[in-house]
């Protein structure tokens, strides 16, 4: 299922960790993760940075985004039932990106299923291997350490499209999700922001090896309930960096916020 990372032989597990036949050798953390970057960068100085990341999961954990999770697990279940019987193995899945596991571990707990996740940071992973039921390793989504076709299902929640990556390594009658904001995600964040709020374009990836087959929307209204849980959600969007100070001054004077949360999930195919 993994490779090298070097050199794109299978990886085989022992007690230490994983090696491959060229004699490359990575060892596992404590956590029970593996570390398959070839880069010379440390993992923590890719990716989120270690504070930003248990942000992400002290947020996520309070549960405003649960239906999105709820949603996932079901289609995942769905497959599970969905299968050509008699399977005696079990469903693969993929998370591309998984952070710190908080809908990896919901997806990998669903019984029939071999859940993988990888990030690029080595924090996000770390605290993902803590929450378990998958497979964790920090790797780079541009050369994704795994055999081709080897997931029957493959997941992507807010992160960069790689078509040739996600399409290589999906089962040939895999699907894969993808995860991309509504038009009205966040938008009372962007009410206090913005003089002029806008909707979000909604943009689906453009594809073609893979063929788009079916789009489900998940919406819902939620009360952040603290000024922490405020700022979490405003560094996990993309306008974070882009707000002026003086903006940003507005959400930090707030306790609460209400906003709506939508989500659309596009499900693509081999061509």
């Amino acid at each position: 299922m993994l490779l090298c990372p070097v050199c794109h032989e299978p990886l085989v597990d022992d007690e230490r960790g994983a090696a491959c036949a060229g004699g490359h050798r990575f060892d596992r953390a404590r956590e029970g993760y593996l570390y398959l970057l070839r880069s010379s960068k440390s993992g923590d100085s890719m990716g989120d940075p270690k504070s930003q990341a248990r942000s992400r999961r002290d947020f996520l954990n309070r549960g405003y985004y649960a239906p999105l999770r709820d949603a996932m697990v079901e289609l995942v279940r769905e497959r599970v039932s969905g299968r050509a019987a008699p399977t005696s193995s079990p469903m693969t899945l993929l998370d591309i990106c998984c952070g710190e596991g908080y809908y990896t571990s919901a997806m990998g707990a669903v019984p029939g299923v071999d859940a993988y996740g990888f990030d690029l940071g080595k924090e996000m992973v770390r605290l993902a291997a803590k929450r378990g039921d998958a497979t964790y390793f920090v790797a780079n989504m541009k050369d994704i350490p795994v055999a081709d076709g080897a997931f029957d299902m493959v997941t992507e929640l807010f992160a960069p499209f790689n078509e040739r990556e996600f399409a290589r390594v999906l089962a040939p009658e895999g699907s894969l999700y993808t995860v991309v904001p509504g038009a009205r995600h966040l938008f009372g964040l962007k009410e206090v922001l913005y003089d002029t709020p806008y909707l979000n374009d909604e943009k689906l990836p453009k594809t073609i090896e893979l063929e788009l087959v079916g789009t489900q929307r998940v919406s819902a209204n939620i009360t952040l309930q603290t000024q922490a849980d405020i700022e979490a959600v405003f560094q996990m969007t993309p306008y974070y960096y882009r707000t002026r100070p003086a903006d940003k001054e507005r959400l930090a004077n707030l306790d609460t916020l209400q906003t709506a949360i939508d989500f659309i999930i596009a499900e693509y195919r081999h061509s």
